[in-house]
């Protein structure tokens, strides 16, 4: 059958790769679509980023446009810079936006200029805090988007407010459980607990990255401290942001760290090795959004380093909390789950790896002619 329509999906960084990952297994079955994949190079050029894209079998991007790091105006410009003349010379009928990163907006904005109709998934998200730059890269896709994949009911509530008719809104779960279930096998497989010399349960994981806890000197100083007594009673494995490591080395914190027996610091890790320690993990400590959402999946105590989350189906449903970012506080519930106070959580609505399927139905059935209405 003919080729009726084109999507093109838009990725920049690794959230991204693990929500695309699922959909491509699900546009096999409709010959009525084409799939074309662009990596904007937003967090990592594709050869840095190739281990997702060899572990979650995505096809390699049809377009890589490159475009690395810088402030959030330059990199936001120079994605739609270089985005637009692809735009033009594939026409797609849509354009598939992830999450809340820079590569969100930026598809979204040099889309609906060239009037291409734009799906997000994730939409509705609020932390309801407009210095966070995600938060306004949420609320602004949001509004231009034709269809918004939603993946807990309160989102659903923060779209509906903010004026936006239900017709545009499906509930639909989350591609990142499609992800997890699809390469369970794998995930179990790793070797990275031997490879740290590691025991189940017996060691806590932390990740840190995002530039409201790790530009700030005195917020990331709580942090550091935190780890020093913590880390006295259970040992903590720390996948290290190169922002992280670049800020702490600018604020002069390496002492901090520098001789904690019981805090074993590595390079990032690829998808699979990052997903069995979490789930072999006591509990985890982040400022990531998408690790919120896999704890919850993993029944995983976790401690959110945020003052607020966008997410709250993973502390209404699932087993985050979210703790903030002083010491005493993050400290005082650490022991609380060493001494087994745990949060038993329980798995969201849709979160049961039929996600990717459920976008493509709804897309299938907006496709008339070959174009989406």
């Amino acid at each position: 059958m003919k080729v009726r329509a084109k999507i093109l999906l838009i990725v920049g960084a690794r959230p991204n790769f693990i929500k695309v990952a699922p959909l491509f297994k699900e546009f096999k079955k409709y010959k009525t679509i084409k799939p074309i994949l662009v990596h904007t190079g937003q967090h990592y050029d594709f050869e840095m980023s190739k281990v997702f894209f060899q572990e979650l079998k995505i096809p390699k991007p049809d377009y890589n446009l490159g475009v690395g790091s810088g402030s959030h105006a330059w990199q936001t410009a120079k994605i739609m810079e270089k985005l637009e003349p692809i735009l033009l010379k594939e026409k797609p009928d849509l354009v598939i936006v992830f999450g809340d990163v820079n590569s969100t907006l930026a598809g979204a904005l040099t889309a609906v200029k060239h009037n291409i109709k734009i799906a997000h998934v994730e939409a509705g998200l609020r932390s309801f805090d407009k210095t966070m730059p995600e938060e306004i890269n949420r609320c602004l896709t949001d509004r231009i988007s034709d269809y918004l994949f939603t993946t807990e009911p309160k989102a659903i509530e923060n779209l509906i407010r903010e004026g936006i008719t239900k017709k545009r809104i499906y509930y639909v779960g989350n591609l990142m459980i499609d992800t997890f279930l699809k390469h369970k096998q794998n995930i179990l497989q790793s070797a990275i607990l031997n490879k740290l010399k590691l025991k189940k349960k017996e060691y806590g994981v932390l990740t840190l990255h995002r530039p409201e806890n790790v530009d700030n000197k005195k917020i990331l100083g709580e942090i550091l401290e935190s780890l020093k007594e913590i880390q006295e009673a259970i040992k903590i494995v720390w996948p290290i942001h190169p922002r992280t490591k670049k800020m702490i080395k600018y604020f002069h914190y390496a002492f901090l760290i520098k001789d904690l027996k019981n805090l074993i610091i590595t390079s990032p890790l690829g998808y699979l090795d990052m997903l069995n320690l979490m789930k072999q993990s006591k509990f985890i400590m982040t400022d990531s959004g998408g690790i919120q959402e896999e704890t919850t999946f993993l029944k995983v105590p976790c401690l959110t380093l945020r003052k607020v989350t966008e997410r709250p189906i993973t502390v209404d449903v699932g087993t985050n909390i979210v703790v903030g970012v002083k010491k005493e506080k993050i400290v005082k519930v650490v022991k609380k789950i060493l001494a087994g106070h745990i949060k038993k959580g329980k798995i969201p609505r849709f979160w049961d790896g039929k996600t990717a399927k459920r976008i493509l139905k709804i897309l299938n059935k907006k496709l008339k002619n070959g174009k989406f209405f």
